[in-house]
């Protein structure tokens, strides 16, 4: 695989040597991309087009950036493919708490991941679930078979969808940052998604271009920075506080989420917080005159 350098993906991961493809193999290289490669559109702040060429989000990984479902699950899936995991490309519709994308695979806003061939006593088909893009999705793959399933404080549920006709239905728990996601099973290919990918990194409309969130999916929850608040979401009460300084921000982004931003100079840095600001002050003055209570709304 030319221009794949999978030992070096395999350090950003904290894996050395996984071993050969295997259920507690995959679930283990799930679990590190969601723990270690942040959920974040940065660069759509900056008022940047990325490629989401999935050599190009390996690389964009292995440099120390995250992304969002397009580069998080091309790079997984290529690196899958390169240890030998039998990895399909599937187009997928995810709806949040407050966009008006339809239930359906159809808008290909999502791009999901299947992995065959790897039969378990709780999997018989061998058949997975693998999202490592859905930000406070799941934290390990799920058996492709109806059913619900817990994972740290979350609980989903994987039934057959309405809206992808002999596809799949994940309900995210209601404590999620979106509400579900349909796929159909038929097989995608990158080129499927490049239109939907500038439209959410360049619409008005798109919430990635209205606001900047960052996620890190862990075994006992999700941290989750909308604007400049920071929350916890586990087996307690949400926790949640606002960053008010440039430092204290750039500070959580590199302690808690792994993003040093080392390709970002000083003007980049300052230009994204400010506007990463700006619209924190807006969403606050709006928020006091609609009087929204404190814990009613998570963040811009």
């Amino acid at each position: 695989m030319d221009g794949l350098d999978v030992s070096a993906y395999l350090r950003r991961l904290g894996l050395s040597d996984p071993g050969p493809p295997s259920v507690a193999a995959l679930r283990a290289l799930h679990a590190a991309q969601v723990e270690r490669i942040a959920y974040e559109a940065l660069d759509i702040q900056l008022g940047r087009l990325t490629s989401i060429d999935p050599y190009d989000s390996a690389a964009r990984i292995t440099a120390g950036r995250g992304g969002y479902c397009y580069h998080l699950n091309g790079a997984f899936a290529l690196v899958l493919g390169a240890l030998g995991y039998e990895v399909t490309w599937h187009r997928a519709g995810v709806q949040g708490l407050r966009a008006a994308e339809p239930p359906g695979p159809a808008p290909a806003n999502h791009l999901a991941l299947t992995v065959r061939g790897l039969p378990a006593e709780d999997c018989p088909s061998g058949v997975w679930l693998v999202d490592a893009g859905l930000g406070d999705g799941l934290h390990e793959p799920l058996p492709l078979s109806e059913g619900e399933y817990v994972q740290g404080p979350f609980r989903f549920r994987l039934r057959r969808s309405a809206a992808a006709p002999g596809g799949w239905r994940l309900d995210h728990d209601p404590r999620g940052a979106f509400t579900g996601m349909d796929f159909g099973m038929r097989p995608a290919v990158v080129g499927e998604f490049l239109d939907r990918h500038r439209h959410l990194s360049t619409s008005p409309d798109s919430g990635y271009v209205r606001t900047c969130t960052v996620m890190r999916r862990d075994a006992g929850g999700a941290d989750v920075l909308t604007g400049c608040v920071l929350r916890r979401v586990d087996a307690g009460a949400d926790r949640r506080e606002v960053l008010e300084t440039r430092t204290e921000w750039y500070g959580v982004l590199a302690d808690l989420f792994g993003l040093t931003l080392t390709d970002l100079d000083d003007a980049d840095r300052e230009t994204l917080w400010a506007r990463v600001r700006g619209a924190h002050e807006a969403w606050s003055a709006a928020r006091e005159a609609s009087g929204v209570s404190e814990g009613e709304d998570s963040g811009p």
